[in-house]
Parts: C-alpha cells; structure tokens; sequence
C-alpha cells in the first residue's frame, strides 16, 4: 500500500488583484488560530474596513513579484512537492494542499484517499511551531479527514485515514547543515563578505508567547545552531522578526526597524535570510527583497550592497532531508517489499553549487 504524503503550506492567492486577495484574505484572517479577538468585535473590523483596504495593498506588493508562471510560493511549492515525489519513489505519493486558498488541504487529502490510501503523512512547511501555522494545519487537516459537515447535521465520514504529523524540526541537524551550506555559497559567490547576517523569522504577537506558543523558543534555538554552525561571532549575526500586523505588541527587535538603523551602527554590507521560510514568497520576496532593501538605504546603507539570500526551496540536499523525514515518519508503515525496493529509489545529486 502507498504512504501518502500531504506537503502542507500557508497558502497563496490565485492572482495579483485586489479581487483575488478578498477571499483569500477573508479566510486568513478569520482563522481563530491567526487573529484571536473574539469574532463579535473581530468580524466587522475585518469585513467593514480591513477587507475593504487591505487588498488593494496587498495586490500590488503580490504584483511586484509575480511570475509567468503565477505565485512564486505557488510555482516552488509545486516543484517541492513533485522533487519530494521523484525522492520518494512510487511507496509514496504525495500531493500539495494549502491552508487558505487552493490547492485546499481538502482537496490534498481527497486526492489520497480517492486513490485508495489510507495511510498520510502530513509534512508541515514550517520548522519552528506556531499555533499560528503549524497547528492551523493540524486543525485543516483534521476537519478534512472527518469529511464537511452540513449545517444542523452531524453526519461525519465513516472512514478516517491514519494520520502522521512531522514534528517541528527547527534543530534537526541535517535542518541546521543544509541552511549552513546555502549561505556558504551566497557568500562564496560575494565579491566582498557580509559584515552582517540577520536572520529573520516572521513576528507574532508577544501575547501568544505569554499563552503558551513555543515559537520564539524554537527561532531562537534555530539562529543559534546556525550561527554556531557558521563560526558567527557575536557581532557578525543578529535576530529579527518580520510582517507585523495590527497595533499590539510583536516579538522584537522588528527587522524593519533593525534594518534601517545598520548603516547607523557601521553595517554596510547585511546579508538577510529567513530560516523559518522554506519557500519564497511574499514575506522574502518582497518584504525583505524589495522593503527591506529601500529600509536599509533610507538608514543611510547603499542598496547595492544589500543582499538577500534566497529561501531552500529545491535545493537536492534540502529535499534529500525532506525525503528522510517522510521515510523516517514511515517507520512500520512500510512493509519489507517496499524496504527491499529502496535501493531502485533515485537520490538526488549532490548540489552543483
């Protein structure tokens, strides 16, 4: 029997316009999860004025990055999952579900069980937790193996694959080795070294820390293996958190404000990588891309020597380790015919870079 697989993102919308972003951004934004003011208060701020501004803004961050081929987390997801699939070998199949928007985590696990699989794996796109990502997924996915249920009615799906999740693995060494030798390379190919590296992660607010969410703990045990695994001096790195939304208290320091006072502090050549983003997306993309390189020179930095490292996305050691960490979720799943054909699965090369 095939192990599905189930490489589960945040999501993006289907195009650059405000049209687009509307729903998208509906259901984002509604998930307890992300934004916990009760819905009373929430839901008309939401649709009586965020809904009504927010889109326009956001389509036109989304248009300065968008590809021929669409979204760009949507073209690298998409290409994560089919290397993930070709890693993997034909003991597994593996589909792309999103949180919000489409492909639907739903439609991710219809797929599965419609080929007959009873048995998924699901392989969260996020290394540190959060409860506003990790268990957003969790809570997707559990609604979609349960089936919809119609409104008055308690009338579930009779049939209830098996489920795996991968655990967070922010300090999952083979995590930590192959981030290190991704920025060795962004700096092997510098005509001059960073004086500075940041590290970005994406904020929440400090009150989901006091609740209990482990994020910041997880982000900062990240940077820490990485800058140990890099031979960072202290002065050489520093941590940031990024996307602040709303008036309350984020995790700091913010990377926008950080970045703007380098040039202030000596710093004339930063380097910024986000280690909690697999994929590129708007968050790197453009605001840490576009922003955050307009932010560096209004601090008084030259622009030119702004760099931003791209995230993972397909890189062949990267998706090796992925592939370890689905077939290691595996274990007792396979059975011995499927372990006997490992040896005919296709590995990836070795990384030309």
């Amino acid at each position: 029997m095939q192990i599905g697989v189930v490489l589960a993102q945040l999501g993006t919308p289907e195009a650059p316009t405000a049209k687009a972003l509307r729903p998208y951004l509906r259901q984002f934004l509604s998930d307890r999860r992300v934004i916990d003011y009760p819905p009373v208060i929430w839901q008309p701020l939401l649709r009586g004025l965020i809904l009504r501004l927010r889109p326009r803004r956001s389509a036109r961050m989304y248009a300065r990055i968008w590809t021929e081929n669409g979204s760009p987390l949507m073209v690298h997801s998409q290409r994560q999952a089919k290397a993930l699939q070709e890693g993997l070998g034909s003991a597994y199949a593996v589909a792309l579900g999103m949180t919000y928007g489409n492909p639907s985590i739903a439609s991710a696990l219809n797929l599965l069980e419609a080929q007959g699989i009873e048995r998924i794996i699901v392989l969260p796109m996020f290394p540190q937790y959060s409860s506003t990502t990790s268990a957003c997924i969790y809570d997707a996915v559990f609604r979609a193996a349960q089936g919809n249920m119609p409104r008055f009615s308690m009338r579930l799906k009779r049939n209830f694959p098996a489920l795996r999740f991968i655990a967070p693995f922010y300090d999952h060494p083979k995590y930590i080795d192959v981030m290190a030798q991704h920025l060795r390379q962004q700096t092997d190919s510098s005509a001059l070294p960073p004086d500075i590296f940041v590290l970005s992660f994406h904020g929440i607010p400090n009150r989901y820390i006091e609740d209990g969410d482990p994020y910041r703990k997880h982000c900062e045990r990240t940077a820490g293996l990485l800058a140990e695994a890099m031979g960072w001096r202290d002065d050489e790195w520093t941590l940031s958190y990024q996307s602040r939304f709303g008036p309350e208290p984020w995790l700091e320091p913010y990377t926008e404000d950080l970045l703007q006072s380098l040039a202030k502090r000596g710093k004339k050549r930063p380097l910024i990588f986000a280690p909690g983003f697999l994929t590129d997306c708007l968050e790197t993309l453009d605001e840490l891309g576009i922003e955050g390189r307009e932010l560096f020179a209004e601090g008084g930095g030259d622009e030119d020597q702004f760099q931003l490292a791209p995230c993972l996305n397909t890189k062949p050691a990267f998706m090796d380790m992925l592939a370890d960490l689905v077939r290691s979720n595996a274990a007792g799943w396979i059975n011995d015919a499927t372990d006997r054909r490992k040896a005919s699965i296709p590995q990836f090369a070795a990384d030309p870079l």
